[in-house]
């Protein structure tokens, strides 16, 4: 099976590219082949046409919360809503996110994902300091047009999958809250060159208990200080652990809310 992990950004450039690293998963092993940067949306929009059978791990929120989408009055169905975010342009996105959060109280102004709160993960509201509303601006339209099947929230091309991953969760899981990557070169230390290394290390012991396969990458991807290189692996793990609970929802649980979707770990269904 093709195994597909990506590493979004809302802005791809040189500087900081959409990281998506290639693997297969035959006989219980996820093995690493190739390693792509993209400076463009382009071949991230080449990658999710490409035929398949494969699935892909994608690191950004695919859906906003029920309550915000609820309270604001968007559409009540994922293609809508994300249709209707697109329409608004980045600008008009960007404006109408801070307007909702302008008159609300404290506590109130960004709202979780059910799937957020089992992670850790921040509001997709959130357009500022790590800008995964802008992530979701850009990614989920393109998820939308591209027609990928993602389970829960879109029936496209069954043999094009896409889940969403969240490498924050598989880290923490492995070395707690001890950082391991920084974009700005003057925070970039030795220590956390240490931590990946331990990271790569914790899951190729780790990986067949938690995941159900061994894993095979190469040293090489803690090189990089930004982490992108690992995350984009981690959401290859998480995607090649989706892929093994096909039969089970790909890892969702039942009652998973088709407005929200879902990240795909098997840590979230026991937090949960």
């Amino acid at each position: 099976m093709d195994i597909l992990g990506i590493d979004f950004t809302s802005r791809p450039s040189r500087r900081k590219p959409i990281t998506c690293i290639r693997c297969t998963l035959e006989e219980g092993l996820l093995r690493s082949h190739a390693l792509d940067e993209w400076n463009s949306f382009a071949p991230f929009e080449d990658a999710l046409s490409r035929p398949g059978l494969w699935i892909a791990g994608i690191d950004f929120p695919f859906g906003q919360a029920r309550r915000f989408i609820e309270t604001i009055g968007w559409p009540p169905h994922w293609a809508e809503y994300v249709a209707y975010a697109r329409d608004l342009g980045r600008d008009g996105y960007c404006e109408t996110l801070e307007r909702y959060r302008a008159d609300r109280v404290a506590g109130d102004k960004e709202h979780r994902r059910e799937t957020d709160k089992a992670a850790g993960s921040i509001s997709p509201q959130k357009l500022n300091g790590v800008p995964v509303g802008r992530m979701f601006f850009e990614g989920a339209p393109r998820l939308l047009a591209s027609g990928v099947t993602i389970p829960n929230l879109q029936e496209g091309d069954p043999a094009r999958l896409v889940v969403e991953a969240y490498p924050g969760v598989l880290a923490r899981r492995l070395i707690g809250r001890r950082s391991y990557k920084n974009d700005t070169r003057s925070k970039q230390t030795a220590d956390q060159y240490n931590a990946r290394r331990a990271l790569l290390e914790t899951l190729r012991a780790e990986a067949p208990a938690v995941y159900g396969f061994s894993v095979d990458a190469p040293d090489s991807l803690c090189a990089d200080p930004g982490g992108d290189h690992l995350d984009a692996l981690f959401c290859a793990v998480q995607a090649a652990w989706a892929w093994r609970q096909r039969d089970n929802g790909f890892g969702a649980p039942a009652a998973v809310d088709s407005l929200e979707g879902w990240i795909a770990d098997p840590l979230l269904l026991r937090t949960r």
